[in-house]
Order: structure tokens, then sequence, then C-alpha cells
């Protein structure tokens, strides 16, 4: 049984860093973008605010990742750290999708 929650919660993890990344390599492209475009400087002063979401979300999650290798007691704390960076992480992505989002 212990395998079936460390299993759990390294699914989890994995999800929790895939969505974090996501929200890393989403703001890199907008702010290589908006260095790029003259008039960008609005959005990438955005981007910089929110570098330290997206920071603190890939923290967590490597670190919920990282407390997998513990027994159940860690697991069952990974899972919620993983699973609370992974839902921050998917909003702050949504929200910077939906700011700039272009096109319909």
């Amino acid at each position: 049984m212990d395998w079936l929650v460390n299993l759990i919660a390294v699914i989890v993890a994995l999800a929790s860093v895939l969505a974090a990344l996501g929200h890393v390599g989403y703001l890199a492209m907008l702010n290589n973008a908006a260095g790029k475009r003259a008039g960008g400087a609005p959005v990438a002063q955005y981007v910089r605010s929110r570098w330290a979401i997206a920071g603190g979300t890939t923290a967590a999650s490597l670190f919920a990742w990282l407390l997998t290798l513990g027994g159940t007691p860690l697991d069952i704390v990974a899972i919620l750290v993983a699973g609370g960076s992974g839902v921050v992480a998917t909003k702050a992505l949504q929200s910077t999708r939906d700011r700039y989002r272009t096109g319909s």
C-alpha cells in the first residue's frame, strides 16, 4: 500500500512541476517577444512582476518531488504541497494567457 501512495505522490509532483515550468516558459516567451517589439515595455514590466510567482511555484513543486523520496507521511505532505503549487501555477498561467490572448 505504501508504494501506491508513493506512486500517486510522484505523479502529482510531476504534474505540478510541468505546470510550473509551463508558466516559466510562457513568461520567458512573453519577455522575449516584448524585448523584440517597440512598445513592449508594459509587457516586460508585467512579466517581471510575475517571476516571483513562477519561481515560487517551481521551487515548491521541486521540493514536493524531493519529498516523495521519504516515507508515506512525507508522500502525503508532497501530495498537498505539489497539489497546491500546481493549482497556483495553473491559475497564474491561465491569467497571464487571458491577459495577452490575441485572436479568437
